[in-house]
């Protein structure tokens, strides 16, 4: 059981302490890591070991750099289709396919053209890391990123179900997302029986397995990667697919072979023949403008995917210790030059298999070094064990992670957060798979400027805060921001939050009341920052909603001024009723009221023949709903039967709630 009253830490004393536990855990992340590995090194064009490659320097460098204490360092799902359009882009297709001569050389090249990529995008997130790259999670609105990752995972899934399905047609294979998505039935159409049916099998079990393993608390030790290798690894050797042969099938003939299995070292310590160095040449002639822009989105999608990976696993650290991100940052850009100079993937801060991490009962970063050494040795001294895994096992994994990535309940989520979350989430999915990632992500920032312009934010106040600031006698600072408060000038608010909070020790009020427009990402962050706030033993506030409409129920829901409904109670009685009935209306929550004498008769008076005016008092307050009914249940209950009085309630708006 974990102790939670020990924060553990991640330095000498800690290794020794707490090595049982991190051994264990390392070595149970390694099971769910290494399948994972390969599958993602050959999805992004790579050659299998390449992301063992990855998931071994990453893990061991991190440790030393980082201060994260149990985030997994390695490749990851969501930067597949990024390195592979990188690959494709210089001419390559992969290594997943059986290739020529010709082909295999081509293949090469543009490999080595995408890891010099990776060396310049790597420099500049060390650069960034050391320049405080932690804010570069601060800009991108949470419904495009989300966005942006549910559609990588329908690339991912439509771009695995033909290695699942054995289809090896190139030009069949060729297409943008959304050509590959409308040829699904002729990948059924074209699949190797033997293959489906392994790669059926593995998705199978990837999707029924956690199910199982609710069965007994013994079976959550056992991942579903590792489960799917042991059914698959015996269906690869029964099929035979170590020799190349013919077989028929429903009057069809049927090729399989060694294609059909990753390609591995075939001797203890081959792996080492695999390293590859970078061909900067990429940055050179026609190919210029492809390679700096994938250096940017590199830097970019994996710079900002390894920061929110970072920031979800202290959210869920059992003994909830702070990740410095700048360092983090310098770690995963550190990782990544390495990586890149002897041919490695690109690697992240990566949330599942952090999680599983957690789970498992990692304490420290020595976990994470742990699982990469289990990889090391693994690739090491096993790699003709590995060659028996069949590449449609490997790629029903990646179907399943894809899967994960745009689960219909990511749709249900972004809705409930409001209607104009999914419109921006939805925007940015089909950008990307109608252009690309980087023209993606674009379409969904857009749509979410013009939704805040529709919503009443000025222009000019779109990228830049309007802040006035009050410093009080007992330490605490006002932050009252004007016309908005949006993601793309969140950078800006936030910084001086930090400054005149967490740096200058204050606590904080933040008055939104001037704001037309607080949105999502801004309610999530300073949500975020609240915690921040705690854990240094301030305080930070946020006032000046009331006068808000929320566009969902959601608790992080944007803001939109707007004006307030409230009751109006207007009483008409005689004037020697005034004190009481003020005294009743302030006793039971009215905050202000207006007394106005007048002259007048009823309707009983006229019908009576008596048609003088008598003086009277005509009183009015503003209320809630609640407190309006209050009223009325007095006024009938208490007044109404001994005097003559008119009472009536409607509803007003008014533009601040605290006005009343």
């Amino acid at each position: 059981m974990t102790d939670l009253n020990e924060t553990p830490r991640g330095d000498l004393a800690g290794f020794v302490k707490y090595l049982k536990q991190d051994v264990v855990s390392g070595f149970l992340v390694f099971l769910i890591a290494l399948p994972l590995c390969l599958g993602i090194a050959l999805a992004c064009g790579y050659p299998a070991i390449a992301g063992i490659f990855t998931a071994i320097i990453g893990s061991i460098l991190a440790t030393f750099i980082s201060n994260s204490e149990l985030t997994i360092k390695g490749p990851a799902a969501g930067l597949i289709v990024i390195a592979y359009g990188c690959v494709r882009g210089f001419g390559g297709e992969g290594f997943a396919t059986e290739l020529s001569a010709d082909e295999f050389d081509v293949a090469m090249t543009a490999y080595r053209m995408a890891l010099a990529v990776g060396v310049v995008a790597a420099v500049l997130q060390i650069f960034f890391g050391l320049f405080r790259a932690g804010i570069l999670g601060e800009f991108f609105p949470l419904s495009a990123v989300h966005g942006m990752l549910a559609a990588i995972g329908i690339i991912i899934m439509v771009k695995q179900i033909p290695a699942a399905l054995g289809v090896v047609d190139k030009e069949l294979l060729e297409g943008e997302p959304l050509e590959l998505i409308a040829k699904i039935p002729q990948f059924f159409a074209h699949m190797n029986p033997e293959i489906a049916l392994i790669g059926g099998v593995g998705i199978a079990l990837m999707f029924v397995w956690p199910w199982v393993q609710k069965l007994h608390v013994a079976l959550k030790a056992v991942p579903a990667a590792m489960v799917v290798l042991v059914a698959t690894v015996p269906l690869g050797m029964y099929f035979d697919l170590l020799h190349k042969h013919t077989y028929s099938f429903h009057g069809h003939t049927y090729e399989v072979g060694e294609t059909y299995l990753v390609n591995m070292p075939d001797r203890v310590f081959g792996m080492f023949d695999y390293i590859t160095t970078p061909d900067f040449s990429a940055f050179t002639g026609d190919y210029m403008v492809h390679a700096l822009t994938y250096v940017f989105l590199f830097f970019v999608i994996g710079s900002l995917e390894s920061l929110l990976s970072a920031k979800a696993v202290d959210v869920i650290d059992p003994w909830k210790r702070k990740t410095n991100l700048d360092r983090d940052m310098v770690a995963v850009g550190a990782g990544n030059l390495a990586c890149a100079c002897v041919g490695g993937l690109p690697m992240i801060s990566e949330i599942v298999r952090s999680k599983a991490n957690i789970d498992n009962g990692a304490r420290t970063r020595f976990a994470n070094m742990w699982h990469g050494i289990f990889l090391l040795l693994c690739v090491a001294l096993i790699p003709t064990v590995l060659h028996r895994i069949p590449i449609a096992a490997l790629a029903a994994m990646l179907i399943y992670t894809g899967f994960r990535l745009t689960h219909p309940k990511e749709f249900l989520h972004v809705y409930q957060i409001g209607k104009e979350q999914l419109l921006i989430f939805v925007a940015t999915l089909v950008g990307v798979l109608a252009t690309d990632l980087l023209w993606g992500i674009l379409i969904g920032i857009g749509v979410k400027l013009l939704i805040h312009v529709i919503n009443g934010v000025p222009l000019w106040a779109l990228f830049k805060p309007y802040l006035d600031i009050e410093v009080k006698d007992d330490d605490t600072a006002v932050i009252r921001a004007r016309h908005s408060a949006v993601f793309s000038n969140w950078i800006l608010f936030r910084s001086k939050i930090i400054q005149l909070g967490l740096v200058e020790r204050r606590n904080v009020v933040v008055d939104f009341s001037q704001c037309k427009l607080v949105d999502h990402s801004v309610m999530e962050k300073v949500h975020e920052l609240e915690r921040d706030f705690e854990d240094a033993n301030l305080h930070l506030a946020v006032e000046g909603l009331e006068g808000h409409k929320a566009l969902s129920h959601h608790d992080f829901a944007a803001r939109k001024q707007a004006m307030t409904r409230l009751q109006r109670v207007t009483v008409v009685a005689d004037e020697s009723l005034e004190e009481s009935l003020i005294r009743e209306f302030v006793k039971l929550g009215a905050s202000g009221y207006t007394s106005i004498p007048c002259h007048g008769a009823g309707r009983r008076s006229l019908a009576e023949g008596d048609g003088s005016s008598s003086l009277q008092i005509r009183l009015e307050a503003v209320v809630l709903q609640e407190v309006a009914d209050q009223i009325l249940d007095y006024l009938r209950a208490e007044v109404a039967p001994n005097h003559r009085i008119t009472a009536c309630v409607e509803a007003v708006e008014v533009l601040r709630q605290d006005n009343f």
